[in-house]
């Protein structure tokens, strides 16, 4: 599967569109990760376990974006992007949302 920001893939042409594809997961902060951040974020830099915490929910939210785009048909992805937002207090949700295409 072809994922790209951009609206079109340099040597490829699109032949279809699929329309909106999309995949998204919820996370929510743990006690354990809390409680290293607590301390991290005392002494300043990096929180190392929300920043694993988030790439680990954008992974998880490409693949379900991928099986969308599969399931409808399509075999590329263009104009691919991320947002997040709070669902409840210490839980977000991680969408990731493109336009599935159908590329030769």
């Amino acid at each position: 599967m072809i994922i790209t920001t951009s609206g079109q893939i340099e040597g490829k042409k699109i032949t279809k569109t699929i329309g909106l594809v999309r995949g998204s997961t919820i996370r929510a902060r743990h006690l354990g990760r809390d409680i290293m951040a607590s301390f991290r974020g005392l002494a300043g830099g990096e929180i190392t376990e929300y920043t694993k915490m988030m790439a680990e929910a954008r992974e998880e939210s490409i693949k379900r974006l991928i099986e969308d785009a599969e399931k409808q048909g399509a075999n590329a992805i263009v104009s691919m992007r991320f947002t997040t937002s709070m669902v409840m207090q210490n839980a977000a949700e991680v969408l990731a949302y493109g336009t599935g295409v159908v590329v030769q």
